[in-house]
């Protein structure tokens, strides 16, 4: 049991929030969880956890709570169950990648309850191996309170400014991963008119300074429909910069036809 050891809670158990969980269980944490469907904690209740039958009941047990749920309705749903029986002086952390002002919003009703926004960038395989990065807005105070637990499955965490901070680099962050991957479409495409050879180009490249993460991503793509699941991730996030910013953004322009592409067998058919 950490020597700091308090109660804490998570609810969100998907794909990178369960396995975030489970290392705060293994890291000796004592956990309490709640989902929708409640066999989604069975795993973690078998490992130790327990199961609260509602969010107000997790709420009103724990003293650190995470939310990864998916978007910013289903954070202010459970925050507007989880605020009102907090105990004071507890810190709730967001997890989910959501507009920066909806984590103000909350900030500013959590009476007594510190509030961090932290998205992270990763995956659940970083969620699982313990190497996530995690991004930080919110009180000096705040991020000392979590970074024990967050360092349970985090490689680095970064306060970055006040509450929203987080969720603006997030932002960006993963814009600029969409627009790699959008360079890369083109880059590749244009290899293709000029008679290069594309896995001759894509070696190339990988050993050269064009190389980045989202060019090895893409280049293992065998066509861009095959990243439908994690372009429909990135269109939220590049859509969620355009609200945050100018929506003829460079990072959107780079990143769109490849979105497009990646997503054109998802559209619905008139």
């Amino acid at each position: 049991m950490p020597s700091d050891s308090i109660s804490t809670g998570f609810i969100g158990l998907g794909s990178q929030g369960g396995p975030m969980a489970e290392r705060m269980l293994a890291a000796g944490y004592e956990l309490t969880v709640w989902a929708r469907r409640p066999e989604a904690t069975d795993d973690l209740v078998a490992k130790g956890a327990y199961r609260a039958a509602s969010v107000a009941e997790l709420g009103a047990r724990c003293r650190h709570i995470g939310i990864c749920v998916v978007d910013d309705a289903g954070v202010e749903d459970i925050c507007a169950q989880l605020l009102p029986v907090m105990t004071p002086g507890s810190v709730l952390v967001i997890h989910s990648t959501i507009l920066p002002q909806t984590c103000e919003r909350l900030a500013a009703e959590a009476h007594g309850i510190a509030v961090l926004d932290a998205p992270v960038s990763g995956g659940g395989g970083g969620a699982a191996a313990g190497t996530l990065t995690v991004m930080c807005g919110g009180s000096e105070e705040a991020f000392a309170r979590a970074l024990p637990v967050m360092e349970s499955f985090a490689r680095k965490a970064v306060l970055l400014g006040p509450v929203g901070s987080g969720q603006r680099a997030k932002i960006v962050n993963n814009a600029l991963m969409a627009a790699n991957m959008g360079l890369a479409h083109a880059a590749l495409s244009l290899g293709e008119e000029l008679g290069i050879d594309r896995a001759a180009l894509v070696d190339l490249v990988k050993h050269s300074s064009g190389r980045s993460f989202g060019f090895e991503v893409y280049a293992r793509l065998p066509s861009p429909t095959a990243f439908a699941h994690g372009g429909k991730l990135l269109r939220k996030d590049v859509d969620l910069l355009g609200a945050i910013a100018t929506p003829e953004n460079a990072l959107a322009q780079a990143a769109d036809p490849f979105l497009d592409a990646a997503l054109a067998a998802t559209e619905p058919t008139a």
